[in-house]
Parts: C-alpha cells; sequence; structure tokens
C-alpha cells in the first residue's frame, strides 16, 4: 500500500480525498495556488506545498509544477480527483514515466475514450446501442453540415475532446448549424486545446443515466447501481440521485452488465462512468465516458454502503477487488444538490468573496454533507464556483426527498451569493416530486416558470 498520495487538486473533493487516506493511514500531500493558501483541504493534509499563482494554468493545470510537488514530497501515487488534470493523457503518461502510480485508468485508455468520436466507435466495435451520429470527429462546418444531412436534424455538436458542456450546442437546421459551428469550435479550442467536434442525433425527452464501474489489475469488475443525472442546466448536473425509480430490476441488470462489458473489452482499470441517454421506451444508448471519479459518486456510496476512493486506492495499489457483482446491493435511495456560489437570478453568475458564516445540516441520520469550506472560507473568482455537495438517504425516494428538503431548509450561507433558494424550489417543482423530469425540464419548463414566480412576487 502506498505511504503517501498527493491530490492533484483543490476544494470539496481534495478534502474528501485526504479524509479517505488518513482513515487508511496514508499521508496526505496537498497542492495548492496562492488565491487556495489557507482553504481548508491545505489546512487538512499532512503536507501542502504551493504550485503556482491563482490562474488554473499556473497551478492545477501545470503538470510541472504538479509532478515536482509530487517528487518532492516523496509521494507515490496521484490522485487527480475530478475535473483539471483528471483526464489529461499526458499527465497520466508522465506520472508513470516519473514512477508515480496514477490513481486511475491507464494513459491509453483515458486517450481512447476521452474523444467522443473514438468512445462511441470502441462501443460500437463491442455491441454497445450508441446513439447515431458523426463516425469521426469533424474540423469544418461543411464536414458538420454533411453528417447532419445524414442523420437528420435536429443534432447535438459537442467538443470531440472533452465534456463539461464545453462547446455543446442543438442544432435545428441547416442554417443554424452554420451560425453557431464556429463559436461552438472556438470554445472548444480554448477549453481543450483541440478544435475537433462530433455531432449526434438528439433523442428527445431523454433520461440521463450513468453506471459507474471499478476494475481491478486482474480484471475482475464491479458495476454499480445507475445514477439519474437529468436534472441539468445548460448541460451541467445540479441534482443527482440513485437508482432511478423508472428502471424495474431487469433493466437494472441489464444495463448494469453491458457496462461491466464494455469495461472488459477496453481493459480499464480503476474507476469510471459510462454515460447514457435513455429514451421513453427505456432503450439506452451510450453518450460517453469519464474516465474519472464523478463529482456524483456519493449517491452511490450511500445507496451501497461503499466507499469508492478507498476501493480506487486500493485497486490502484495492486489489490484485487473484495466484493462481487453479486455483493452489490441497493439500499434505498439517495439524493445529491450541489451548493454553488452564484445567483440564480442573474443567470447563474459566478460569485466570489468571503464566507462570513455558514451552517451546514447535519446531526440526523440521511444527511451527508462533502464540502470544502467553512465559516471564514474565501471564494476565489478562478475556479468552479461549487461550494458543497448536500447528499440525502432514505429508506425510499420520498424519504430521500425529506430529508434533502430538510438539509437546504435548514442550510445558510451568508457572505456570498447561493442557489440554495432555488435548489429547494426544484426539490419541490411536480415533475421532480414525480421523477418525471428529462433533461430539458429545468430549462424548458422549470426555470421559466420559477423566474415569472419570483417577478411576481417582487412585484407585489
Amino acid at each position: 500500500m502506498f505511504k503517501r498520495v498527493l491530490i492533484a487538486n483543490r476544494g470539496e473533493i481534495a478534502v474528501r480525498i485526504i479524509r479517505a487516506l488518513r482513515e487508511m493511514q496514508i499521508e496526505s500531500v496537498a497542492v495548492y495556488s496562492t488565491a487556495d493558501r489557507d482553504s481548508l483541504y491545505v489546512q487538512l493534509a499532512d503536507i501542502a506545498v504551493c504550485i503556482g499563482g491563482p490562474q488554473p494554468a499556473d497551478s492545477y493545470l501545470n503538470i510541472q509544477n504538479i509532478v515536482s510537488a509530487a517528487v518532492l514530497s516523496g509521494a507515490d501515487a496521484i490522485h487527480p480527483g475530478f475535473g483539471f488534470l483528471s483526464e489529461n493523457v499526458e499527465f497520466a503518461r508522465i506520472c508513470e514515466e516519473c514512477g508515480l502510480v496514477f490513481i486511475g485508468p491507464k494513459a491509453d485508455t483515458i486517450e481512447l475514450m476521452g474523444n467522443k468520436s473514438n468512445a462511441r466507435d470502441t462501443m460500437k466495435k463491442h455491441g454497445i446501442s450508441v446513439i447515431p451520429g458523426s463516425e469521426e470527429a469533424v474540423t469544418s462546418v461543411d464536414a458538420a453540415l454533411q453528417v447532419a444531412d445524414e442523420i437528420g436534424y435536429p443534432v447535438m455538436l459537442k467538443a470531440a475532446a472533452g465534456g463539461g458542456g464545453k462547446g455543446i450546442r442543438v442544432i435545428n437546421s441547416a442554417e443554424d448549424l452554420r451560425q453557431k459551428f464556429s463559436d461552438a469550435q472556438h470554445e472548444t479550442k480554448l477549453s481543450f486545446d483541440d478544435d475537433s467536434m462530433y455531432l449526434e442525433k438528439v433523442i428527445e425527452n431523454p433520461k440521463h443515466i450513468e453506471v459507474q464501474v471499478m476494475r481491478d489489475v486482474f480484471g475482475n469488475v464491479l458495476a454499480f447501481p445507475e445514477r439519474d443525472c437529468s436534472l441539468q442546466r445548460e448541460h451541467q448536473k445540479m441534482v443527482e440521485e440513485s437508482p432511478c425509480s423508472l428502471i424495474n430490476t431487469q433493466e437494472r441488470q441489464a444495463l448494469l452488465a453491458q457496462a461491466a462489458k464494455a469495461a472488459n473489452e477496453i481493459d480499464y482499470l480503476n474507476t469510471g462512468t459510462f454515460e447514457f441517454l435513455m429514451d421513453s421506451q427505456h432503450h439506452f444508448y451510450f453518450m460517453e465516458m469519464n474516465t474519472r471519479l464523478q463529482v456524483e459518486h456519493p449517491v452511490t456510496e450511500m445507496v451501497t454502503g461503499l466507499d469508492l476512493v478507498k476501493m480506487q486506492i486500493h485497486v490502484a495499489a495492486g489489490e484485487a477487488l473484495r466484493l462481487q457483482q453479486k455483493d452489490i446491493h441497493i439500499y434505498g435511495s439517495a439524493i445529491e444538490c450541489r451548493i454553488n456560489a452564484e445567483d440564480p437570478r442573474h443567470n447563474f453568475m459566478p460569485q466570489a468573496g468571503l464566507i462570513k458564516k455558514i451552517h451546514f445540516p447535519l446531526g440526523c441520520p440521511g444527511a451527508r454533507i462533502d464540502s470544502g469550506v467553512d465559516s471564514g472560507s474565501r471564494i476565489p473568482p478562478f475556479y468552479d464556483s461549487m461550494i458543497a455537495k448536500l447528499i440525502a438517504h432514505g429508506k425510499d425516494r420520498p424519504e430521500a426527498l425529506s430529508v434533502m428538503d430538510r438539509m437546504l431548509t435548514e442550510m445558510s450561507i451568508d457572505g456570498v451569493k447561493t442557489n440554495l433558494d432555488y435548489q429547494r424550489d426544484l426539490m419541490h417543482a411536480p415533475a421532480v416530486v414525480q421523477d418525471s423530469s428529462t433533461t430539458d425540464y429545468i430549462e424548458k419548463e422549470f426555470l421559466p416558470l420559477w423566474k415569472q414566480q419570483l417577478t411576481e412576487k417582487e412585484a407585489s
């Protein structure tokens, strides 16, 4: 087992990993930018190393500085968390070359599955259902128009080399594609230094369903209960839950078997997530794979009773999985809400500043909070606006919703604007309570009504 692990990340995921390492009696090394000098995760780590200025390119995306910090601190391995360099092929390869264990998949796998076009072709070759789309990446609007004509509008234009909602545009016509292609391509180039684009057919009113897998060096694989991540805004997940109440046992078994098969076919290592769209007939179409730990991994932990971060570390250390698929069970239901420093009233504009006081609603069964802040913490303007995740667990979905409602009502933050009120209202929306929402529900139905009600309330 490792003696010391460096966390190449910040915020709540760094705190989450540090806590797992401490329980495993493994020393932690935090890296931080000058903007994060006083952050909670820096205080919790056994060793902390400053790696550069506040801009991500100078610190959390600076491979040379991070690897140097790992070598100089005597770390055995690096955990990338999510975001930043977690799916960077060069980073994974350099770790291997420097004798550092990358706690994640092999670099070749990241490269294969990180490109949406290649991932789609690979899944199709191995018999996994895929959404109709471009057979290879496109780099010009003329090529995109040809693909769109073949598969039919509407189509989704995406960045071939990355995720996180970057470069995504819904295209309804040839003229629409001509107008939006260059802008989407420019955004993709800035985000991933790659202007390759990908097109796929739009599945009407889908559910976004994903399956996390874990596979060891011996070829043993586990597929965990599915997560429903359909509540999204601008292709960014806002709420996640497990399991999906609309999927029956037979469908679940078939979906998990498909994810396990896919993991075996690509010789996957460690944890990753296969993302699918589910249509109204409950057909599942592979969309993409995230070759890392997901933001929403806590809901899986809550319904299985497993610690995925610790499992990652054991697998990365060359150990065999201690469980078999038959040992994975679903205990109740779990829901996660992302609490962001943003202003929903003004197009969710990110907020920076000092958290004067924060109250976390802990103290009852079923309530978990993953966060990297405390009273007195400062939210810098340079990074993602997520400051905490509220995770509620109950014996069934209604109970989990009730726990979440209590948590959202009780939690308070003074000093920066957040989406707390917005998330509370969302949890009371009929479509959410009845679990009938799809991926476009927030933007098409909930947000317009929510803004209208706010305007009427302020006018009265």
